[in-house]
């Protein structure tokens, strides 16, 4: 099993295409920028950047919903809670 690789965001820009390699292989990077803030490289592909013709209809389903009054508006935070406690 492979392990996550944390490197430093200087390291990352020295040796992107390592890492790059490294993800695509399947191994797991961490990418650390200074003390709080961190990132994980992860290949994407074609599926993950287009909609596909199912994602498409699925949302112009939503928006005739929308248009038919078949959705919930909820603008504030206690409209918020109290439809989630309507579940």
């Amino acid at each position: 099993m492979k392990g996550i690789i944390e490197t430093t965001s200087r390291q990352f820009r020295e040796r992107q295409k390592d890492f790059f390699d490294m993800a695509d292989s399947g191994q797991k990077i961490v990418i650390k920028r200074g003390s709080k803030q961190a990132y994980v490289l992860t290949p994407v592909s074609a599926d993950d950047l287009y909609f596909t013709s199912e994602m498409i209809a699925r949302i112009k389903e939503s928006q005739q919903e929308i248009i038919d009054g078949k959705s919930i508006v909820l603008k504030t935070k206690e409209d918020l809670n109290n439809f989630f406690e309507s579940l």
